[in-house]
């Protein structure tokens, strides 16, 4: 395969994020295991040694996408946030952004929770992200309900009710909730909230 002469002056932060961009869209369509690294690397446009030269293998560069796209959910969700908001406010917020990424990120998402769960040795990977996702809803709503001796498990069916219209998100991007992430986190939230014991 012949390289555009372009692609070669192109900064080497630029270049690997081109190479990750398209590894993040094969990986997505194609799975870890049916994907190659002949397949990314004409979808980069690049040559195959430059991948490897560049990312290493394909397990290596599996997981920089994999570090990359939680990189960017945990920047997304946590950027918004502060500590004089309200944690009823925190909460929304949490979930509308981490919703919208979903819907700017599609393919990542996909490589995030469909492709690498329960898949080793990226398990283990997805686990540290998705901890500190549940960590973050544990805190905002021990704060919401202080008088519940433990919203453990509350956090973690949140969160796997936030993570199932994520797929609902990738699988029917045409529908009301891929359209309007905001609508739909605060309903969520709404529902949680109106859900929870005080006491």
């Amino acid at each position: 395969m012949s390289v555009d002469p372009t692609v070669k002056r192109l900064p080497r932060a630029v270049r690997e994020q081109q190479m990750l961009d398209a590894a993040v869209r094969v990986f997505s369509r194609l799975g870890y295991h049916a994907a190659s690294m002949d397949e990314i690397a004409e979808t980069a446009g690049i040559s195959k040694p430059m991948v490897y030269a560049y990312l290493g293998t394909k397990e290596e560069l599996f997981i920089a996408c994999l570090h990359r796209e939680g990189a960017r959910l945990t920047e997304a969700v946590f950027a918004v946030l502060s500590d004089d908001m309200p944690p009823e406010q925190q909460l929304r917020r949490a979930i509308e952004e981490f919703l919208q990424f979903v819907v700017n990120h599609r393919d990542g998402w996909s490589v995030l929770h469909r492709q690498a769960r329960g898949q080793e040795p990226f398990a283990g990977e997805i686990a540290e992200i998705r901890r500190s996702w549940i960590g973050h809803l544990t805190t905002v709503l021990a704060r919401i309900t202080p008088d519940v001796p433990d919203v453990t498990p509350g956090a973690y069916a949140l969160a796997g009710a936030v993570e199932s219209l994520a797929d609902w998100i990738v699988e029917f991007p045409d529908r009301h909730v891929g359209r309007d992430p905001d609508l739909t986190a605060a309903r969520l939230t709404d529902l949680i909230l109106n859900g929870l014991p005080r006491q």
